[in-house]
């Protein structure tokens, strides 16, 4: 049986919490929908205080913008961008379009085409996270989506240039100093200024999640997503200093964020707890780790490598660090998660930040069905048939006719029986002989 060593005092918001998120936002979406811009400037200046003449910037703006960026800010993000637009373009070899003879003469294909435009959502509030512009910009562009719109907020007033830059180099559009939940309507609705797209994709927070729960059907979107999460699995030979940074490098992201460590030494499990606690007090960010490894931090202690593969699968984590003696293993043990990251040259803040792999992934156990955001998330994969043999047709026109009756559908069924009579011998009892052309 399992052993906790450390318990969550807290697993989610509750209901009410939940509730109040979901009418706010429901209410600036029907806002936006009736009034278009006004309302988008009203909530800005309510939310952001922020109410420039446009919200899109000018090429001028951009380049003024970008020329103000460290050179070496702008060296990293060409760097990062490198390596996810080339594990993108990987993928995006990856799909092949098929064509298949499955009768003589009956061709059936299908293709991968890219959706005509998308919106790119780069969080920002107390920090410029460029990051998802990477993830999100290359990655339509690599699928050859036509148009991206990107949004990310101002922070404190103030235009994120690096965010700015990170958008420019990733091939956006337009980009949009607009935040929150009005943004992901003006770009699921349309206003005047800002053309709806088809699809939006990039993290946010409850409200914006909730915005692309409610806006889902309107528009496409990546995946549904709550708090970042993040489970180790660790045997005995796992180093507890690095345990421990590694959880409390995503209970930062906010403080509802899960961070669990499943292990097989209950001795690596409480010197993690010691490392834990003396590292929270001189961290920068703890005003956000502290409140999320006191409420949903987890040490869990298991009797063998086997048992910590399955508890760990039945947390579909969006983070799934392997800190074991074979840790590729894990690749034929588990199932249930966003991305797996092998070994201690390994970190989940590689995925974020550098290494190349997206990091928008599913959360609140959404691993158990879909994967993260990747190039294929921008393509429609949409079929097509010819049938180009008489005789072909006149079979499949017999079979539609007798299999659209079973159920009913006789329009469905005559459209058969045509092809049946004019491209065969049979007959067309329901029409006269002489409107069917030979």
């Amino acid at each position: 049986m399992p052993e906790l060593v450390k318990a969550p005092t807290s697993r989610r918001p509750g209901a009410e919490q939940d509730a109040d998120v979901a009418e706010r936002v429901s209410t600036i979406i029907a806002d936006i929908r009736d009034r278009g811009d006004a309302a988008v400037r009203e909530y800005s200046e309510r939310f952001d205080g922020w109410s420039p003449e446009s919200f899109r910037l000018t090429a001028d703006e951009v380049e003024r913008i970008v020329a103000g960026v460290p050179a070496q800010v702008i060296e990293d993000i060409r760097f990062v961008q490198d390596q996810v637009r080339g594990f993108a373009r990987h993928q995006r070899e990856s799909m092949r379009d098929v064509e298949v003879e499955t009768l003589p003469g009956v061709h059936l294909g299908h293709r991968h085409v890219p959706v005509a435009a998308a919106g790119s959502y780069v969080p920002g509030g107390r920090y410029p996270l460029t990051a998802s512009a990477h993830m999100t910009i290359v990655t339509a562009k690599v699928a050859g989506v036509p148009r991206v719109a990107a949004c990310t907020p101002p922070i404190r007033g103030e235009v994120p240039a690096a965010t700015v830059a990170a958008m420019h180099m990733a091939g956006a559009d337009e980009i949009y100093l607009l935040g929150g939940v009005q943004a992901m309507a003006a770009m699921a609705v349309g206003t005047e200024t800002l053309p709806r797209v088809d699809l939006i994709a990039g993290p946010g927070n409850a409200y914006v999640a909730e915005a692309k729960r409610q806006l889902f059907g309107q528009v496409g979107i990546d995946l549904f997503a709550g708090p970042t999460e993040i489970l180790i699995v660790a045997d005995g030979t796992a180093d507890p200093f690095v345990v421990a940074v590694d959880l409390l490098s995503q209970a930062e992201h906010g403080p509802d964020s899960p961070a669990v460590l499943v292990t097989t030494s209950a001795e690596v499990g409480r010197a993690v707890l010691d490392h834990v606690e003396r590292l929270l007090p001189g961290m920068p960010t703890r005003d956000f780790a502290e409140p999320a490894w006191r409420d949903h931090g987890e040490i869990v202690v298991v009797d063998s490598l086997d048992e910590a593969f399955e508890v760990a699968d039945g947390y579909a984590s969006e983070h799934v660090q392997i800190l074991t003696v074979n840790p590729r293993q894990a690749l034929d043990r588990m199932s249930q998660y966003g991305a797996l990251f092998l070994g201690e040259g390994t970190c989940v803040s590689y995925g974020d930040k550098v290494s190349g792999t997206n990091h928008v992934l599913p959360t609140k156990g959404a691993a158990r069905y879909t994967g993260g955001l990747w190039v294929g998330k921008y393509l429609k994969t949409v079929t097509y048939q010819e049938v180009t043999d008489p005789s072909a047709s006149a079979r499949l026109g017999e079979v539609c006719g007798r299999a659209a009756r079973v159920e009913l559908f006789e329009g469905h069924a005559r459209s058969g029986d045509v092809r049946a009579a004019k491209y065969g011998d049979a007959p067309l009892p329901w029409a006269p002989q002489a409107e069917v052309r030979t």
